[in-house]
């Protein structure tokens, strides 16, 4: 509690990872990475099924990678094994489970844990994803139905009727993926898809038009209902069905609670305003990864902001120690 840390990072993911790495070589002396979840890279871990193909030009962005985090394509798996070694190798000081309640506007930064501890760090940065809280529909879910409801592909067997609601990528591949032991659904309240990238809509019109995927897009869910145990969707268009389980794909929100605790000011769409170094209205605050503009995971990008923040942080403190000599 009365140690000094150089640099505090909220979020074991890429951007947080990588921030600690860049610190790290740039010589920054004190480091501490606290991430709430049992290990780093939550939203790969339960997002992303087994092997998927992890790109670095992410959704067609071309990013030219800038800092010292050498990241390629690859798969889930080398993704995680890649960020495993990189803690190991910069000997990262990295709190699991520790859940940070706010942290204090102040110089130093005070941060406070969910178990009230509290550590000082001279600079800090947000590097919570907006998966980290996944968006849900507007109708209410019954509390009956919490074991039929899902968010992610864990606790799915097989040989079950499950229905995957969304229009996007995640929405698309836990269709491919559960169409394998299951008979699946994919809905989709507009009349086609925009937002797929075209190796996902290639294989989503494929399986569907074998039959494997049973596409019902271009209506809207109106409500959800217990019945005897099983979820009952009641569509806009007036259809009713049963499923054994629903999985929504639906993107996720901005723990907008959280950047204010930090006294973090909102711009448009609640996005944190920030400088072109990703320093918010408080100095020496810094954002990282997709919780900046919805970036919606580029892995890649989130290693260049890793990379522009550390660079900002070691020319400011070079500048103030000139400023100190002179």
């Amino acid at each position: 509690m009365n140690k000094m840390y150089d640099l505090a990072v909220i979020g074991g993911g890429p951007a947080g990872i990588a921030s600690a790495v860049e610190a790290s070589v740039l010589g920054l002396n004190d480091i501490v990475l606290f991430e709430k979840g049992s290990n780093h890279s939550t939203t790969i871990r339960a997002f992303y099924k087994d092997n998927k193909r992890v790109d670095k030009d992410w959704k067609g962005q071309k990013v030219t990678l800038e800092g010292n985090v050498h990241f390629m394509d690859g798969t889930k798996e080398s993704t995680l094994e890649l960020f495993d070694a990189l803690i190991a190798a910069h000997k990262i000081d990295v709190r699991f489970n520790t859940e940070i309640s706010s942290v204090i506007p102040s110089d130093p930064f005070e941060i406070h844990t969910a178990a009230t501890e509290t550590f000082k760090a001279r600079n800090a940065i947000i590097a919570i994803g907006y998966m980290s809280k996944p968006n849900k529909p507007d109708y209410a879910l019954p509390v009956t139905l919490r074991d039929r409801i899902h968010f992610n592909l864990d606790a799915f067997s097989s040989n079950e009727t499950v229905l995957v609601v969304g229009g996007g990528n995640s929405a698309a591949e836990y269709a491919h993926y559960l169409s394998d032991q299951n008979a699946v659904t994919l809905t989709y309240r507009r009349d086609r898809f925009t937002r797929l990238n075209p190796i996902n809509e290639s294989i989503i019109m494929h399986h569907a038009g074998i039959g494997k995927i049973r596409l019902k897009i271009g209506t809207d869910i109106t409500a959800l209902i217990d019945e005897g145990g099983k979820p009952r969707v009641n569509y806009a268009n007036g259809e009713s069905e049963i499923y054994d389980r629903i999985v929504y794909a639906l993107g996720g929100a901005a723990p907008l609670d959280f950047l204010k605790k930090c006294g973090i000011e909102l711009g448009e769409n609640n996005i944190a305003k920030h400088d072109e170094f990703y320093q918010t209205t408080t100095p020496k605050l810094y954002i990282a990864g997709d919780i900046i503009a919805k970036i919606g995971g580029s892995i890649a990008a989130s290693l260049n902001h890793a990379s522009k923040i550390v660079n900002h942080i070691k020319s400011r403190e070079k500048n103030t120690a000139t400023d100190k000599d002179d």
